[in-house]
């Protein structure tokens, strides 16, 4: 029978010295010490000549770290503040769009308790419906070519002054045109005859000056353009200049220019 073999331990050698590794290890350490003692030696005669600096140095060396320190906290806080508002208007978000009926769905009032009225759609005058406010200037040009007026500019735009269309009648005067393409529930206000009776006779030299809207005209604003000689065509008047039906601008002029321009002076 064989009698097992025990494992012999490994056995401890010594590791041979090496003369090299050690001689540049002492080198290494030597050329750190003189580094060390430069670096410490320079930082005395500084501190030695010139103390205040050094201590102000040292306060900017600490305030530097801790606003650095300062600064990422801060940054880490701002991240956290941004993620927390995108959430939260996600969720606001999600919440009224939960709250929206669906369309056709009567809406209730939230005082009175009673179905809410439906949302007025635009409305403007017949026959100019869904046109925008250049297309409404051209509208109003083509009507004044089509009853005889020569000479018509759409001159609308920025910094037209108040002036939208130009022209001469067929009896040789000038006629100023501006343009308000309004929905029925929105008049034109005396601020909007103020602004244009101030240059449609002085800057324009107009003849007969006009202001023509889909809509209508507030008391006030049909009170100035009386005083200044304005004609005022509104929603109504225009359908019947259109049909041919009612009188056109021109004719409805109540003065030339020296008149309409002594008005506006004093209304203004």
């Amino acid at each position: 029978m064989t009698a097992p073999t025990r494992p012999i331990p490994p056995v401890n050698r010594r590791r041979r010295f090496d003369l090299r590794s050690t001689a540049l290890f002492f080198v290494f350490l030597a050329v750190v010490l003189c580094v060390l003692g430069l670096t410490a030696r320079m930082v005395a005669d500084a501190v030695e000549r010139r103390p205040a600096w050094m201590f102000v140095l040292a306060v900017l060396a600490v305030a530097g770290c801790m606003g650095l320190r300062r600064r990422v906290h801060v940054a880490r806080a701002a991240r956290r503040a941004a993620a927390a508002l995108d959430q939260a208007a996600r969720e606001a978000a999600d919440e009224l769009d939960a709250l929206q009926p669906p369309p056709g769905q009567p809406v209730l009032d939230a005082v009175t308790g009673q179905v809410a009225p439906a949302p007025v759609e635009y409305e403007a005058t017949s026959g100019y419906d869904g046109l925008t406010p250049e297309e409404f200037e051209e509208a109003v040009a083509a009507l004044c070519e089509r009853d005889g007026c020569s000479g018509v500019e759409v001159v609308g735009g920025a910094g037209d002054l108040g002036a939208d269309v130009v022209a001469l009648t067929p009896d040789g005067r000038r006629i100023v045109i501006q343009c308000k393409y309004y929905d029925v529930s929105h008049r034109v206000g005396s601020q909007d005859l103020q602004r244009f009776g101030g240059t449609c006779f002085t800057v324009h030299e107009a003849d007969v000056a006009a202001l023509v809207t889909t809509s209508d005209f507030t008391a006030p604003a049909v009170e100035y353009a009386e005083q200044c000689g304005i004609v005022c065509v509104d929603g109504e008047a225009l359908r019947a200049w259109t049909d041919g039906t009612g009188p056109r601008p021109w004719d409805s002029a109540p003065g030339g220019r020296t008149a309409g321009r002594d008005l506006a002076g004093a209304g203004s």
